[in-house]
């Protein structure tokens, strides 16, 4: 991916990292002839998007071409099609296509991956969750959403988590197991 930053804010008060939800307007466009293929101003209603940095929600050429980025910039990211749509192309993007997208970062907030809430929810600070910090979180949540859930059902919801999330079946959800998943907890 070839990044180019086309503006910087005045101040930086945070830099974007994996896990972290960016707020963000685009404009996508095909190199193969500049032609315009996406743009959150004109279509989306005008809205901007959320989009969770690193967990290949997008394509890959976004995953690492808005690392470090701060509210306030503008990047022009150039991503080759193997970081983008491949062979087989999407919707009205061709296959073999390199684009170019420009995007604006508006506002960053933690997402439901990051760091901060694996923290939070490792009360013991060993850098890895077992079943009853999970339960623990899982209470506080419902909690403060107003939700009442009794312990069947809470033990069946980590039980859950745990087969999805625990990939070498130790018990526990390590610090990476976590991360670099889809499937929100």
């Amino acid at each position: 991916v070839e990044v180019e930053v086309l503006q910087k804010p005045f101040i930086c008060h945070r830099r974007t990292k994996w896990g972290d939800m960016m707020l963000v307007h685009y404009e996508g466009y095909l190199e193969r002839d500049g032609s315009m293929f996406h743009s959150t101003h004109k279509h989306n209603n005008g809205q901007p998007m959320w989009f969770t940095l690193g967990i290949r929600e997008a394509i890959k050429g976004w995953d690492k071409g808005l690392k470090d980025m701060c509210v306030g910039e503008k990047r022009k990211l150039t991503v080759p099609p193997a970081l983008a749509y491949g062979k087989e192309g999407k919707g009205k993007i061709p296959p073999e296509s390199t684009l170019i997208f420009n995007i604006d970062l508006l506002e960053i907030r933690n997402g439901p991956r990051s760091h901060e809430s694996f923290q939070e929810m490792d009360l013991n600070d060993d850098w890895k969750l077992s079943k009853q910090e999970v339960k623990i979180y899982l209470k506080k949540e419902f909690e403060r959403h107003g939700a009442v859930v009794n312990d069947t059902q809470h033990d069946a919801l980590v039980e859950d988590i745990f087969d999805k999330e625990d990939e070498d079946s130790d018990g526990f959800i390590s610090a990476r197991e976590f991360t670099y998943k889809h499937d929100e907890l």
